[in-house]
């Protein structure tokens, strides 16, 4: 069972990307979103549990929203008014344990699963 990130590209500030995660056989899970810069750590910016509840970063909060289709075994990012310090890959995440993306552990080892990663660069 593996989680696999599509839809980064190469975007101009103030525009708009989608990206999508297919998520098969995480239906009871939560579900979430991390970046990470080059020279950063990887942060969480959303967060989306098995009941549709969500959590975002402030970073994020209000141009980005998070979502997710479990009958298509789909979890998406759809992200506004890009900024070119969102540059960053992208990864999908998903663990049995509590939702808050402020509390989520940016560590490969401390969720259930996370994705390979897929780059966005937003452009000034």
């Amino acid at each position: 069972v593996t989680l696999a990130e599509s839809g980064g590209g190469l975007v101009q500030a103030g525009g708009s990307l989608r990206l999508s995660c297919t998520a098969s056989g995480y239906s009871r899970y939560c579900l979430a979103w991390f970046r990470q810069a080059p020279g950063n750590e990887r942060e969480g910016i959303a967060s989306i549990g098995s009941d549709g509840s969500t959590t975002y970063a402030d970073s994020v909060k209000g141009r980005f929203t998070i979502s997710r289709d479990d009958a298509k075994n789909g979890l998406y990012l759809q992200m506004n008014s890009l900024k070119p310090e969102d540059t960053a890959t992208y990864y999908c995440a998903a663990d049995l344990s509590g939702c808050d993306i402020a509390t989520m552990i940016p560590l490969p080892g401390a969720l259930n699963a996370w994705g390979q990663g897929t780059l966005v660069t937003v452009s000034s």
